[in-house]
């Protein structure tokens, strides 16, 4: 166990980073606030590592935002056709966008994003001491803000994210400096983050406690005599919260990291009005073929008509392989038929497997998506957009096939 050394050595250039002390437990937490697109934020890490001594390090990174920086590469061995068919689209697409809003940062400032994160696992590698994971799963953190919030909401959460990759504003250097005040999910979706007290509590507040959770939760683990020394590299806009947590939480660190790891229950009603719909206007179709079999045969035409369309219009939307729009067509009418993958799923599967994206697709497609046109010309990009216009689709079929039908029953 290393023992700090403090004595002869000059205090370290942080270069006006924000920088908390706390001890619990018998250990020093050193808290290094940072914003993640700043070369000062870098310069503060170095030189801390350069004039402190610490047992281990700490970053504000989960396994998988990690496993991205040690391997940037790694995201070209995705399997597409299996993402969509577990499910994972949406996720995919959501940290995709979050990544060109960090890119747009480094291009103008000529450093990559979370690359102090990067400077304080590099030391942890050179001094051989552990390194630290305390973030909560990115994927958890973005259901949990989805389930958190209304359903108009949602739509400020989507616009927000939109908003970020398409945005072409040139941010002044001092902005940059202010992202000590927030943090990069919290920046993503702009104003929606501090107008909305959910989205607020699942973006940093939930992350804040978590963190301090996992740092007494290593610390308990690891720690076998004192005194010991953890440098914390976390995004300042966390460094109050965390702090505040790490001094005064008293619950068990691994149950709080338990429940707060957990994913939200999807919400039932949206689930119970879509079935209610389809159960309605098959009622109406059955009734239509009592009344007259011209009759039922018409609203049975209409239901195919409105949702099988609709879906492929999704499907030529996203300009999908002639195959892919006509899955589309065939996938949305039976949907209540066949629970599992949606439309949009079967649809986006066929795309991949008619034109399988290619290497250079994945190696461009961070840099694709920045621009409207990327999302058509990229094929891993397309085939997403796919999937979501294709669902979007079956869904407005849907809900037009039912009121036509009533509508010329009634």
């Amino acid at each position: 166990m290393s023992v700090p050394e403090t004595d002869l050595r000059p205090m370290p250039d942080l270069r006006g980073q924000p920088i908390e002390r706390v001890q619990r437990d018998g250990v020093e937490y050193v808290v290094l606030g940072t914003a993640h697109v700043s070369r000062s934020s870098v310069e503060a890490v170095q030189a801390l590592l350069a004039n402190e001594s610490f047992d281990a390090i700490a970053v504000e990174l989960c396994e998988s935002r990690a496993q991205g920086m040690r391997d940037p590469e790694a995201f070209k061995q995705m399997d597409l056709f299996r993402v969509i068919r577990e499910g994972k689209a949406g996720m995919v697409a959501a940290s995709l966008v979050l990544s060109t809003f960090q890119k747009r940062l480094a291009d103008q400032y000529g450093i990559q994003p979370g690359a102090e994160m990067k400077a304080a696992m590099d030391g942890a590698t050179e001094r051989n001491v552990p390194l630290w994971l305390i973030d909560r799963e990115v994927g958890t953190t973005l259901k949990r803000a989805w389930h958190g919030v209304g359903f108009w909401q949602r739509f400020g959460l989507l616009g927000g994210l939109l908003a970020s990759v398409f945005e072409r504003e040139t941010i002044d250097e001092k902005e940059i400096e202010k992202l000590k005040q927030g943090d990069m999910l919290e920046s993503a979706f702009s104003e929606f983050a501090t107008e909305s007290e959910p989205l607020y509590r699942s973006l940093i507040a939930e992350r804040d406690a978590y963190m301090a959770a996992r740092l007494r939760e290593e610390a308990g683990r690891s720690v076998t005599a004192n005194p010991c020394k953890v440098l914390v590299v976390i995004g300042a806009g966390h460094l109050k919260g965390l702090c505040e947590h790490l001094r005064i939480q008293q619950a068990d660190p691994s149950v709080t990291v338990a429940e707060l790891a957990q994913t939200p229950p999807k919400a039932q009603w949206p689930k119970w009005v879509a079935v209610g719909l389809v159960l309605l206007v098959f009622a109406a179709i059955g009734y239509a073929f009592h009344r007259n079999t011209a009759l039922g045969a018409q609203a049975l035409r209409d239901w195919v008509l409105f949702t099988g369309g609709f879906a492929a219009l999704g499907a030529l939307l996203a300009r999908a392989h002639p195959l892919s729009i006509l899955a589309a067509f065939v996938a949305a009418p039976i949907k209540p038929f066949r629970p599992g993958i949606p439309a949009g799923g079967i649809s986006a599967m066929v795309e991949v497997w008619v034109r399988r994206p290619r290497v250079a697709d994945f190696e461009s497609l961070r840099d694709d998506i920045v621009h409207w046109s990327g999302w058509w010309t990229n094929r891993v990009a397309r085939t997403l957009l796919n999937f979501f216009l294709v669902s979007l689709g079956t869904i407005v079929g849907e809900y037009s096939a039912g009121i036509h039908i009533l509508k010329s029953l009634f």
